[in-house]
């Protein structure tokens, strides 16, 4: 008999078969990326992807394996392909070629991306910031160290600190395009306005996605024009070799909206954090007999409660709306206690019902 041994060569043998059939198929999904650049032909193409999802299940069944599991594994490989295809598109695109870009606070996690995304399209990149810095790049404690004059700069730094930048940017008359990417808009909309009025080149934006993301689509970015209209587009145009969509909202109305899309997921993901732990319960011992409903909470958790903490309480504490919002939250909360409490089953139905209600309308 084959000893296990021998059966896990084999494995692995196999495994080195995948993962240069995956380099290859990569290599050949560049290629496509820079025929659609070259003949104008978006790098989505949903028909398409449902055309290789069947044909992978289809193939999977024949072979006697499941169909779900060939089209988890054919959706891995079409979105690591779509990414490699942005990326392509951008550096074939160079909007950045020949100039240069100031990312202010790019030693943190959303700046470090950004130093990433815009070395992608060519730019010159320079980090100001006096903590850490991204390797190979000229790097300055602070923005008034940096040489010369930047075509792009972009503040990702905490919220209060970036109303300091653009306050300090507005008396200096810095020029090129400047935007920022402040998770809560109104410490920092003053400045940008009177900077939009005195004929500074700004606006803002704020990318809906985490430092982790590679591909764009599906992906979000709010984008408000503060008074200086062509500042705006520009700033829209800085992704434009993107999948990502960019959603026009007025700056007075953002927080209001990210005090529900932020303030209330992110409060209710470390209330039930924070209930588990007063509980007593130890969570391995509950996700080995959790629901898939549990499952889902606790990963979305997990990954909330190991983001920035200051940066989470930035977005509660300065966002005018996030007291209020928070309250009708709990008062939710107290409303659903108080029917079970009360052995009131219409309106816990009620309240169910009504839910299910309004989540079918937003389909």
């Amino acid at each position: 008999m084959t000893n296990l041994e021998d059966l896990r060569k084999q494995l692995g043998a196999i495994d080195r078969e995948i993962i240069a059939l995956l380099a290859r198929r990569q290599e050949i999904s560049a290629q496509v990326g820079r025929y659609k650049h070259d003949a104008g032909i978006p790098t989505r193409d949903f028909a398409q992807e449902v055309r290789v999802i069947s044909r992978a299940r289809e193939q999977a069944e024949t072979a006697g394996l499941p169909g779900d599991l060939a089209e988890n594994i054919v959706r891995l490989l079409i979105n690591a392909s779509l990414s490699r295809q942005e990326r392509v598109r951008l550096v074939a695109r160079g909007r950045g070629q020949g100039h240069k870009a100031l990312v202010v606070g790019g030693g943190g996690k959303m700046g470090r991306w950004f130093c990433e995304f815009l070395s992608s399209q060519g730019y010159a990149v320079t980090v100001a910031d006096p903590r850490r810095t991204p390797r190979k790049l000229p790097h300055v404690s602070r923005w008034q160290e940096a040489p010369g004059e930047f075509e792009l700069t972009v503040i990702a730094a905490p919220v209060a600190a970036s109303a300091r930048i653009l306050a300090d940017m507005e008396q200096a008359r810095c020029r090129g395009l400047i935007f920022d990417i402040a998770s809560i808009k109104d410490p920092v909309k003053e400045a940008l306005r009177r900077m939009a009025a005195t004929g500074m080149k700004v606006a803002s934006i704020h990318p809906m996605f985490g430092p982790d993301t590679d591909l764009l689509s599906g992906c979000h970015i709010l984008l408000m024009d503060m008074g200086a209209p062509e500042a705006a587009e520009a700033a829209a145009d800085v992704f434009a070799g993107t999948m990502v969509e960019i959603l026009r909202v007025p700056v007075d109305e953002h927080d209001q909206l990210i005090a529900w899309v932020l303030g209330v997921s992110h409060a209710i993901n470390l209330a039930f954090i924070n209930a588990l732990q007063e509980s007593g319960q130890q969570a391995p011992a509950l996700a080995r007999m959790s629901s898939t409903t549990f499952d889902a909470q606790l990963a979305v958790a997990r990954a909330v409660a190991g983001d920035n903490p200051h940066l989470y309480f930035e977005i509660q504490k300065l966002n005018p709306h996030g007291a209020e919002v928070l309250g009708e939250l709990v008062a939710a909360v107290e409303k659903l206690s108080r029917a079970v409490r009360d052995g009131n089953e219409a309106e816990f139905v009620r309240m169910m019902e009504s839910g299910r209600r309004y989540l079918a309308n937003r389909k």
